[in-house]
């Protein structure tokens, strides 16, 4: 069995590999989800194996006429009643989500090689043909209103499979998360688990600046979720609501993380952690240096 804590250290390093290379990237989101996806696909999830190839191919088009809907859902396995589906909710996520599929072997590295590439479909901003995403998200939440609807075909369907999503924090501040919230307590959809990483940043700087979303787990509580706030970069406090999760009620997970986990230079660019982008050539050789040292370490 794969151990959370070091796929999650193998992801950080392989999107920080990846911003030094390409000058810049999401790495914020690496240093606090890894625990989070690791936990989930190593741990959580019970997902069947891979049934895509290993390098995704060119993209092939909107749909239409003689060209159906593509969705990178097969990385995550085949659909049966008895398995878990997962939606991937935060598009901007998608390297941290790309180099947890290779790290948990559904991807081959060599994908990562066509991320951003005119005519891929490992997308800079992940889209429904994307490795590892069923739907499109979106602008942001729209993930959890189809994994809702999902999961209430499957509960009248009779399927004992269970619907994951994961989130970011960002995306409470969104009227659809809410609604979308009361309409799985209200069609008793118990098998759906959120999974949110609470980080606190957002493009705009600290959430809770732009428009604050707390208090959160009292709010989730009242629109009829199970809450959980854990330290999300502990993998045995992640995998436990889920091993205890009673046919109730929606589950949410509020994951409270680190956006500078692992990355400690990352603490210079506060308040706005979103994107890097490296200034210089000396800012640039310093996270070289960093992923020198964490490569030999």
């Amino acid at each position: 069995m794969l151990d959370p804590r070091r796929v999650a250290e193998r992801i950080r390093r392989r999107v920080l590999a990846h911003v030094v290379a390409h000058g810049g990237g999401y790495l914020s989101q690496a240093c606090s989800s890894a625990e989070i996806l690791a936990t989930l696909y190593t741990r959580i999830m019970r997902l069947g194996p891979s049934a895509a190839p290993p390098r995704p191919p060119a993209f092939t088009g909107v749909p239409g006429p003689g060209r159906p809907t593509v969705t990178g859902a097969a990385y995550n396995g085949p659909r049966g009643p008895d398995l878990d589906r997962f939606f991937f909710s935060p598009a901007h996520y998608a390297l941290v989500l790309y180099c947890t599929l290779v790290e948990v072997g559904r991807l081959a590295p060599e994908a990562l090689d066509d991320y951003d590439r005119d005519g891929s479909t490992v997308e800079l901003i992940a889209a429904e043909h994307s490795p590892g995403v069923e739907a499109m998200p979106g602008s942001l939440p729209q993930a959890l209103s189809v994994a809702g609807g999902v999961a209430l075909a499957r509960k009248l369907r009779g399927e004992p499979g269970r619907t994951f999503v994961f989130m970011s924090d960002g995306e409470l501040q969104e009227g659809q998360t809410w609604e979308c919230l009361a309409a799985l307590a209200a069609h008793h959809l118990s098998a759906v688990a959120l999974y949110v990483d609470v980080n606190g940043q957002q493009c705009d700087g600290p959430t809770g600046d732009a428009m604050g979303v707390g208090p959160l787990a009292a709010r989730l509580r009242a629109f009829g979720a199970l809450v959980h706030e854990v330290d999300g970069h502990d993998p045995e406090a992640l995998a436990a609501p889920a091993a205890a999760w009673p046919a109730d009620r929606p589950l949410c997970v509020l994951a409270r993380t680190d956006p500078c986990r692992g990355v400690d230079l990352l603490r210079g660019r506060r308040a706005k952690l979103h994107y890097v982008r490296f200034r210089d050539d000396a800012e640039r050789d310093a996270y070289r240096a960093l992923l020198a040292a964490a490569e030999t370490g």
